[in-house]
């Protein structure tokens, strides 16, 4: 069991095991999984000494001995949809696939997504995931026809509330073909000069617009100096190679800005040769890739009456080796496209580490779920060092195998030094016609 945290002041962290990666000091002892034990001193709310553990203990400050459990710094989470959460119990798939999936959230968003609505489904999403240790979001937004002009206002407010909590970026959601359609893509920028975070994305296919799509696109965010946000290939369809395309007019522009790509599905089921090519692109292009393991693994080859035959995943390890940086994400909560989940990364890391093997060696894996990500979203990171705010996650494990063998509800987590609340009630949910 943790042992009790006090609330507020100054106060010691002793024996904590953190990864060697995330300490500000040359360890002289690593253990085989890459951690190190670590002595933190908090006082109001901020690090202020972070060294190797010593037997003698603070003399002016209370001393809680972790003896050995995992801390963890805070968490990124690089491609969620909080517009559509929450939604199934009012929405649910009728199929389980992705078209159903599609129609579904269509259906909902005319009949109900007011800004009412996807405020406050947003809120309790962010109120979830900053309880479990989050401590940055980008969250895609559905932009589509009157809809464009009631997110994007809440998805501003949202910003500002949970500003110094939670740092939240947005990327727009619309078809490829879209970006070729002037009054769309007027009420788009229009948003995005209003309220967006300086990223432009689409939903890609193998479409005879996907390249003329893509150009406007890349041309339009080197004119604003934005970065680029791609959902691509989430599809089991070899030849869905939309992948290739966007590293190839990346390279091609020459684009200076960041560029996120997701899922990536197809490129796990097609032939070696197109593989290896897509994955040179990727690298020479300079593209991340985010693969979201619980939802693909929902989505993907699923047909009624058939047990699925492979994963839904992309090809992770095959990507990291050739440099590719690489990263996983919770994608949708309690929708039509994935009907659980609870923006918990740590449920998203122990879930990855079982669908797409990220483990021997686990700390290798471990900047999936933090440093990728917040490369990816240009984020600087705080850290554990002296004078950050203290930001941690607390196990009561003591070895990744612990760590990912449960689920960590027990966790503890100090923002600030302090403890925030617990994930809201689902009840809270009912006043929006869904029920709990």
């Amino acid at each position: 069991m943790i042992p009790a945290i006090p609330s507020a002041g100054r106060f010691a962290l002793a024996g904590a095991r953190m990864l060697a990666a995330h300490v500000p000091f040359a360890a002289e002892s690593v253990d085989r999984d890459g951690f190190v034990l670590v002595d933190l001193l908090i006082d109001d709310g901020r690090f202020a000494d972070v060294a190797a553990a010593v037997a003698a203990p603070a003399a002016d400050a209370p001393r809680i001995d972790l003896a050995g459990r995992i801390a963890l710094p805070t968490f990124v989470d690089a491609h969620t949809h909080l517009d559509k959460a929450h939604i199934w119990p009012r929405a649910p798939n009728p199929t389980g696939d992705f078209m159903g999936a599609l129609d579904t959230v269509a259906r909902d968003r005319a009949a109900n997504w007011t800004a009412a609505d996807v405020a406050a489904r947003m809120d309790f999403c962010l109120r979830t995931a900053f309880a479990h240790g989050t401590s940055a979001i980008r969250t895609h937004i559905d932009s589509i026809g009157p809809q464009t002009r009631i997110s994007w206002p809440v998805l501003s407010e949202t910003r500002d509330r949970w500003k110094r909590r939670i740092e939240l970026q947005a990327a727009p959601l619309f078809k490829i073909e879209s970006a070729l359609d002037e009054t769309h893509m007027a009420d788009v920028v229009a948003m995005l000069d209003a309220h967006g975070t300086g990223v432009l994305g689409a939903v890609t296919f193998m479409v005879p617009e996907l390249s003329e799509g893509l150009n406007a696109l890349f041309a339009l965010a080197e004119r604003k100096g934005w970065d680029l946000d791609f959902h691509v290939d989430e599809s089991a369809d070899p030849e869905a190679r939309s992948l290739s395309v966007i590293a190839e007019t990346a390279l091609g522009r020459r684009f200076p800005g960041r560029i996120l790509v997701g899922h990536c599905c197809s490129l796990a089921v097609q032939p070696d040769d197109e593989h290896k090519r897509a994955v040179e692109l990727c690298a020479r292009a300079g593209l991340s890739v985010v693969s979201l393991p619980m939802c693909n693994l929902f989505l993907q080859d699923r047909q009624a009456g058939r047990t699925p035959r492979w994963r839904g995943v992309t090809a992770l390890h095959e990507l990291s080796d050739a440099g590719v940086n690489v990263m996983i994400a919770s994608d949708n909560v309690r929708d039509p496209f994935y009907a659980y989940g609870d923006l918990d990364m740590l449920e998203v890391w122990r879930e990855g580490v079982r669908v797409l093997h990220l483990d021997y060696p686990f700390a290798r894996w471990a900047p999936a779920v933090r440093e990728a990500p917040a490369k990816a979203m240009g984020l600087g990171l705080d850290g554990v060092r002296p004078g950050a705010p203290a930001d941690l996650i607390l196990t009561d494990a003591r070895e990744f195998t612990q760590l990912f063998a449960r689920p960590q509800a027990d966790r503890v987590v100090l923002r600030a030094g302090r403890r925030p609340p617990p994930p809201p009630d689902y009840a809270e949910l009912e006043a929006l016609g869904i029920a709990s």
